[in-house]
């Protein structure tokens, strides 16, 4: 028989090459997929039968025919072993599609070792319990109720506007993300969140990021999110730098006609001594409003704003000067606390207020008349720090060259009955 011997089914060839002195086998080659390929067989029999099946399974389409022999035991152990899974688990998966969600996951892991990222996933998904990022923020909020509460006289260590604040805007963060989990966060929904506020101030959104934050290292500790995660690494939860915030601050004729109309209308009254505090004494608001009428008169010519009063937590004096005793003086008699409503009361009717006087909005501006004008009046920046409890530094650096002496005495001669008609009495301190 001479060799090779060419077997053809429908144009496609395999040719059977016969022994060699050196390979002692018939050896079939054909190509299949444009590459040669060469099987041995013992006998001649043998081999022609291959080389008609391959020939057929070629011009068929089989794509079985393309492998080699080790190939085709590997994909015969892998579809054996996708057949176990079957049966222990329920799980059916085509050969093609564990070998590209192979594919997929070590791209993405770049290595081929995937043991060590599910070990990990199933380590964390034992850990980490699923809870909704609005049911997170209700427990968070309803577990600092109790730190808002005084206890045995002493000042609550969380006050209620701050944490009213909190959780207004963590519920606004919650109704942002509707239907997230906690554990399912992503950077770039922090990053959407924060981006939503790019209206207001770089303080502002700080606050925002704080609240944030402070929620998040909760849900962390609670175990509703992988204490690894990586969401402070979000590119707008960064701290953003904040510009010295601009000193507003209201004029002595402001003052006096804010004070007037609030003694004078019955549906302002209540503001007057809230209003008098801040602008005459230099308090805080909240300050102010957390104040006794004993807190005013226990110390004659004195203020005392005691530690769980004072925002710093530093008990200290301030001094009454004669304007300020002027308006104080109808609540001679008075008891309890100076304000009885909420905060936000106050915000609503001063705001009432100066819009009936057209008198436009300033931030803190009482406290900071208070200041500037102290400061003016005295050109001392510790004595006023002292009044104001704040440091001479800060004094120094806010309030300095904002006003002239003369409007500095101008603030404080704004009294019950009209300035021309009495004489200025300063502190005596000055």
């Amino acid at each position: 028989m001479k060799f090779p011997v060419t077997i053809e089914h429908r144009k496609i060839e395999a040719k059977i090459y016969g022994k060699t002195e050196g390979y002692p086998f018939y050896r079939v080659s054909a190509y299949v997929g444009g590459k040669r390929r060469v099987s041995s067989f013992a006998s001649y029999t043998e081999a022609k039968t291959a080389a008609e099946k391959l020939v057929r399974d070629i011009a068929g389409g089989s794509q079985a025919a393309a492998l080699s022999n080790t190939q085709s035991r590997e994909a015969l152990d892998a579809l054996q072993r996708l057949q176990s899974l079957y049966a222990e688990t329920g799980i059916r998966v085509g050969l093609s599609e564990a070998v590209s969600r192979f594919a997929e996951a070590a791209t993405k892991l770049k290595s081929p070792n995937l043991t060590d990222a599910i070990d990990g996933f199933i380590k964390t998904l034992a850990t980490v319990k699923r809870v909704g990022l609005k049911e997170a923020v209700e427990q968070f909020m309803q577990g600092r109720e109790h730190l808002t509460v005084s206890q045995n006289g002493k000042r609550p260590q969380i006050s209620k506007p701050y944490n009213y604040t909190v959780g207004l805007w963590l519920m606004e963060f919650a109704n942002t993300l509707p239907g997230t989990d906690v554990c399912d966060l992503t950077g770039n929904m922090l990053d959407a969140y924060i981006s939503n506020h790019a209206d207001v101030s770089p303080r502002t959104r700080n606050g925002r990021r704080m609240v944030v934050t402070m929620l998040l290292k909760w849900c962390a500790r609670k175990n509703y999110l992988d204490r690894g995660h990586r969401l402070f690494e979000a590119d707008r939860m960064a701290t953003e730098d904040c510009a010295t915030e601009s000193i507003e601050f209201y004029k002595p004729e402001e003052l006096s006609a804010l004070l007037r109309t609030a003694s004078a209308e019955i549906q302002h009254k209540h503001l007057a001594p809230v209003i008098a505090l801040c602008g005459l004494a230099g308090l805080r608001l909240q300050e102010a409003v957390r104040l006794t009428w004993k807190d005013v008169f226990r110390i004659n010519g004195h203020i005392e704003i005691s530690q769980s009063v004072a925002k710093t937590q530093r008990r200290r004096l301030v001094e009454i000067v004669p304007s300020l005793a002027g308006w104080l003086r109808p609540y001679s008699t008075a008891t309890g606390p100076v304000w009885n409503h909420c905060l936000d009361k106050f915000h609503t009717d001063f705001g009432a207020l100066r819009t009936s006087l057209k008198i436009s909005a300033r931030r803190n501006g009482l406290r900071h008349a208070y200041c500037t004008f102290h400061f003016a009046a005295f050109s001392n920046e510790n004595l006023t720090a002292a009044q104001a409890g704040n440091s001479p530094a800060m004094i120094h650096s806010n309030y300095k060259a904002f006003a002239t002496k003369a409007e500095g005495l101008a603030w404080f001669a704004v009294a019950p009955e009209p300035a021309e008609n009495r004489s200025i009495q300063m502190p005596v301190s000055a």
